[in-house]
């Protein structure tokens, strides 16, 4: 499917093989990281112009806009790309739970993993 993406904006981005660039997602006010997402071009630009968050389901091969079947939106506040272009900071208001769990955040079911605290 052809990409509404900005050329200039496209030409930034380090996809990897599939095209795709990774998107974390993180509450706009309190900098809770959510989750973590896809994106091609498509779904950046969707993401980028329609207010609400749009992801590639690598699983599904097909777009899915946060919310819509759960409630759960994701209301976008900022997008920003990291210095490499490999990485998206997508800042939301989230509505209900992030997780398809049903958690606040896609981190909490994994738990913690003790890592030694660094000084």
């Amino acid at each position: 499917m052809p990409s509404n993406l900005a050329p200039d904006l496209a030409a930034r981005l380090k996809r990897d093989a599939d095209g795709l660039v990774c998107a974390v997602v993180q509450q706009h006010d309190t900098g809770e990281v959510l989750m973590v997402g896809w994106m091609d071009d498509e779904a950046l630009h969707r993401t980028l112009t329609s207010g609400r968050v749009t992801f590639w389901s690598r699983s599904r091969q097909m777009y899915w806009r946060k919310g819509d079947t759960s409630g759960h939106v994701q209301h976008v506040r900022s997008v920003a790309l990291d210095c490499d272009g490999d990485a998206l900071l997508v800042r939301v208001e989230q509505v209900g739970a992030a997780c398809h769990t049903g958690t606040r955040t896609c981190f909490e079911a994994g738990g913690d993993l003790g890592a030694v605290v660094g000084e």
